[in-house]
Parts: C-alpha cells; structure tokens; sequence
C-alpha cells in the first residue's frame, strides 16, 4: 500500500537536493505533490522526474523569503490540488555554497554584516514561518495535517562559522515544536528532521573531504555523506500516517556525526 495514497504535498526547495527526492519519493507513494522554489527551470526537472516515474504533481516559482511570494504559492497549491494541503514539507534553504552568491553570509558572528544576517534569516528561517503561518488555517479548517520542517544538525550544535545559518537552524528546530503544543488539538502533527552531511549543491565544493577515508571518518562514524533520498525518507516517514502518534520530534539523520559531539 501506497503511504501518501490520496494525500497532497507542498514541497519548498522543491527544485534540487532534497527537495527534489522528496517530490519523487511522495509521488510514487501516491502523494500529488506541489513543488515551489526561486527557480523555474530547476522545478521543471523535479516535474519531469516526477512525471517519468508516472506520479503527478505542479511547479510554481515564487520568493518564499517574502510574505507576498509565500502567499502565491499556497494560493497556487491550493487551486492546483483542490483546496487541501495535507502536508508541508518545508525544505527551502541556503548554506554554505551561497557564499558564491553572497560572500559574509556564512561568517562568525562578529564578522557577518548585518544585512547578511537578514537575509539568511530571511532564505532560511523566514520562507518556514511564511508557509506555516499560511498553511496552518487551511490545516485547521479541513481536520489536520502534517508540517515537515527540515533544519540541520548545526541547528544543534555549536559551529565555528556560519553563525546566521545555525541560529536560522535552531529556529526552525524550536518553531517545530511550538507548532506541535499549539495545533495538536487540531489534529496537525509537527515535526523536524536534521540532517548531517548530505550530497547536495548546498556542500558540493567540500564533498570532495569524504574521498580521503581518514577525513571521512573523522567527519562522521559512517565515514561518508548521506544521500538526498536518505533525508526524503525520514521525511515520507513523518510525513506519513505511520507517524501518526509522533509530534514536536526530532529526526537527526547524520550518519552518527552528532552522536560524538
């Protein structure tokens, strides 16, 4: 039996990594998925995936960094899927390779401008609060749902760099479970998954660390990255009615990496 028979899912970041596994593998267990990200052309091949394993699902392109974009995209999900929205996969994010975008936006704290502050905040922390703050009333009003909200491992621990993305980290961590004690009588489940390294653009330009074995291990007990499919499976799982009795948790998915800290 297929675990998301029926449902539907919106999915942010929808357009590479683990965004993309997660428009895959719902689909094929039965979800039609909804995938937003900034970019079109990265949407369009999640889409064809999609449509090439014989699931079914909509793109839509908006800045979820913004209240308006995060409107238009729920508005948009919401025509497209016949009103409901039974999950959220919030999964939009930035990190380190933004720096080739943005440079000082993965910096210590003394050294991070503050309009980088803002604006990995803003790509990281915000996007989750606009689409929860929308998603929820349609929850509430249809009988219940599922959030996703995926953080990371630096969300729980403390990192030499990159102090904006932790602390954006650590937020959604602590939104996730302030949603579960608020909307579980209203029948909405709530929970976080925090990967550790994963073979995704977002750390493409380290991954080349996991190819020397002393390095890989001293990274992580499992002595190599994680795949995008493997976070999209802890995801499915809380995503799923199978999770029906879990709320305001925590998946740490990282290979062991933060069982040493």
């Amino acid at each position: 039996m297929k675990r998301l028979e029926g449902k539907t899912a919106l999915i942010t970041g929808a357009g590479t990594g683990v965004g993309r596994s997660c428009m895959q593998i719902f689909a094929r267990e039965g979800a039609t998925v909804f995938g937003v990200s900034r970019t079109q052309a990265n949407l369009d091949e999640s889409l064809a995936l999609v449509k090439k394993a014989g699931g079914q699902g909509h793109v839509f392109a908006a800045d979820l960094s913004n209240p308006e974009g995060a409107e238009s995209a729920i508005k948009a999900a919401q025509k497209a899927m016949g009103g409901r929205i039974d999950i959220l996969a919030n999964i939009a994010s930035v990190g380190y390779s933004w720096l080739d975008k943005s440079p000082d936006s993965m910096n210590d704290v003394v050294n991070t401008p503050p309009d980088k502050w803002h604006e990995v905040m803003a790509l990281n922390l915000d996007t989750c609060f606009y689409m929860c703050r929308g998603v929820i009333p349609i929850m509430q009003k249809q009988g219940g749902g599922s959030i996703v909200n995926v953080a990371s491992i630096s969300g729980m621990l403390g990192m030499p760099v990159a102090h904006t993305y932790t602390a954006a980290k650590a937020g959604m961590i602590n939104l996730t479970r302030s949603i579960c004690v608020t909307y579980a009588k209203d029948r909405i489940r709530a929970n976080a998954v925090c990967p550790g390294y994963t073979d995704t653009p977002m750390i493409a330009k380290v991954m080349y660390l996991f190819d020397d074995k002393e390095a890989a291990e001293r990274l992580t007990p499992m002595a190599r990255a994680g795949t995008p499919d493997e976070m999209a499976l802890g995801c499915l799982y809380l995503a799923s009615d199978e999770a029906s009795y879990t709320t305001g948790a925590v998946l740490v998915i990282d290979g062991g990496t933060s069982a040493r800290q």
